[in-house]
């Protein structure tokens, strides 16, 4: 019973705690505009740069950073260092929840009629925060991708997909327990971030995608 209120009320809290959008929020209070209006009409941290400049940017990405980062510390701290609530035996399980409903709740925002971002930078800070190893692998793919090709989106993709791929070998090198329920919560992650590049995805194809300009 007490593992599942720790499932639950993570869960939820989570997913209210990600439904603040930091690139919604930012624009509204710097430019009191809203950022869906322009661009790519995404909530996004690629979009604010490309609309708004570098500065509306930064602080985007150190609030989706921070946001990712304290839902997985907070959730770790309160169920498994307060509680002595241990899943699996490893402190990730209770991560994988926060992290996940952090990220459901940046793409589909209970405050802002669930219309919000790609869900690719929380992504990305949450699950370095649930599992650093793994998600570097991912970083590095993408970084590559985005160096050669200049597409965000496809490098997003393409590393995405590589996380299911990650988990299960890093995680089998490192002997964790419940390794195919976290390579579960990774699937669910990736299905969730590849369709909302879904768009992206047709644009890229039809090569209409834009490019990511170093010099801009």
């Amino acid at each position: 019973m007490v593992e599942f209120l720790c499932i639950a009320v993570t869960a939820i809290a989570s997913y209210l705690f990600g439904s603040f959008n930091s690139a919604l929020i930012v624009c509204r209070l710097l430019k009191h505009d809203d950022i869906r209006k322009y661009g790519s009409k995404s909530a996004g941290l690629t979009n604010v740069l490309r609309v708004y400049g570098k500065i509306p940017a930064l602080i985007t990405l150190l609030c989706d950073l921070f946001k990712g980062v304290i839902a997985v510390i907070l959730a770790r701290f309160i169920v498994t260092d307060v509680l002595g609530v241990l899943f699996f035996g490893d402190r990730l399980f209770i991560g994988y929840i926060a992290g996940v409903c952090v990220v459901f709740g940046h793409v589909f925002p209970l405050y802002y009629g669930f219309k919000g971002g790609k869900g690719v930078l929380t992504a990305c800070t949450t699950m370095l925060a649930v599992d650093p190893i793994t998600t570097l692998l991912c970083l590095a793919v993408f970084i590559i991708v985005v160096s050669v090709t200049r597409y965000v989106s496809l490098g997003s993709v393409i590393s995405i997909i590589t996380y299911p791929f990650f988990t299960g070998i890093t995680q089998m090198v490192r002997n964790f327990n419940g390794i195919w329920i976290n390579i579960m919560f990774a699937c669910l992650l990736t299905v969730l971030i590849v369709l909302k590049h879904k768009a992206n995805i047709i644009r890229l194809k039809n090569h209409e995608e834009n490019k990511l300009s170093f010099k801009k």
